[in-house]
């Protein structure tokens, strides 16, 4: 088989993390909503999340100085949104408003939920030694809300460039995971 080399600028692609999320935050009274695709899981128990947020996106100045986020998952149903908040600054624009999101109250933190992902992941920050440098927050997840009424969920799944996956079969093998 013959293969080609592959720009490093798309190596990204082939190591997507997991579902496209939309990181909301709340600082200085003013609700903000971001896409990301830059996290990974860290720990289980209690669920730690590491993610990258740049530190030219609105979101990272609110996230530093608050330290508490929400991740909200969202579906395949909300794929323009998610590209439009990714699209936008929240510096300019209340992305809420401009894109027909619900913010609901969280439990646990004041960053809201975004009522109309199938799930969502009450966070605060635990660890920031590698954001100087790497921009990389770690997340503890301290409560988490998902719809009972979404059984499969289609989540998005960021390839770069525009381009992203629907998740779709699943298949079940032995696991000893409980």
């Amino acid at each position: 088989m013959a293969k080609r080399a592959l720009p490093l600028s798309r190596v990204y692609g082939l190591l997507e993390p997991g579902p496209v999320v939309l990181l909301s935050t709340m600082h200085k009274d003013q609700a903000n909503v971001m896409t990301m695709s830059w996290h990974t899981m860290m720990e289980f128990e209690p669920p730690l999340v590491g993610c990258v947020v740049s530190g030219h996106d609105f979101s990272f100045t609110a996230l530093k100085a608050t330290r508490q986020c929400v991740l909200n998952i969202p579906t395949v149903e909300l794929a323009k949104k998610v590209v439009a908040c990714g699209n936008t600054s929240g510096q300019q624009v209340d992305k809420f408003e401009a894109f027909g999101l619900t913010a609901a109250p969280a439990a646990l933190v004041d960053a809201p939920l975004i009522a109309e992902c199938y799930a969502n992941l009450e966070c605060r920050v635990v660890d920031t030694r590698l954001v100087n440098r790497y921009n990389f927050f770690v997340l503890e997840v301290l409560k988490a809300w998902i719809d009972p009424a979404c059984k499969d969920p289609r989540t998005l799944h960021h390839r770069g460039r525009g381009a992203f996956m629907v998740a779709g079969e699943t298949i079940r093998l032995p696991s000893k995971m409980r």
